[in-house]
């Protein structure tokens, strides 16, 4: 059984930073994609990042985080990052980690195409 843990969640004042993690366990295939994905009241959910177990990252942004949120792995593959900075109130969503491991799916930022979920972290971004 697939299990995605998500941490790092929380109130922050725009122009700050947070850091949340996405641990990985149970997957039985060597290369699969973790990606981030928000969801705002009222909007549909859309996706932040994405990266590869490859040895070679194959990462993606969405545009409106470009220069501004890094995802990255830890040595140990099965744990991912992603460093927000200089958050605006346009940020404010619940944030998952998901995990395609079908390989057709390697390059997807399609939450459709992403089979297991983490439980959502609360991002709210205000003074």
């Amino acid at each position: 059984q697939v299990q995605l843990v998500e941490s790092g969640g929380g109130l922050v004042q725009p122009g700050g930073s947070l850091r949340l993690s996405c641990v990985v366990s149970g997957a039985t295939v060597q290369y699969y994609t973790i990606g981030w994905f928000r969801q705002a009241p009222g909007k549909e959910r859309e996706g932040v990042s994405r990266i590869s177990t490859t040895p070679e990252d194959m990462i993606w942004y969405t545009d409106s985080v470009k220069g501004r949120f890094t995802i990255s792995r830890a040595p140990i593959k099965d744990t991912v990052f992603l460093q927000m900075n200089n958050l605006t109130p346009g940020d404010t969503a619940v944030y998952y980690c998901a995990a395609a491991l079908n390989l057709r799916f390697l390059l997807s930022s399609a939450p459709k195409n992403f089979d297991y979920w983490g439980q959502g972290m609360q991002v709210p971004v205000s003074s």
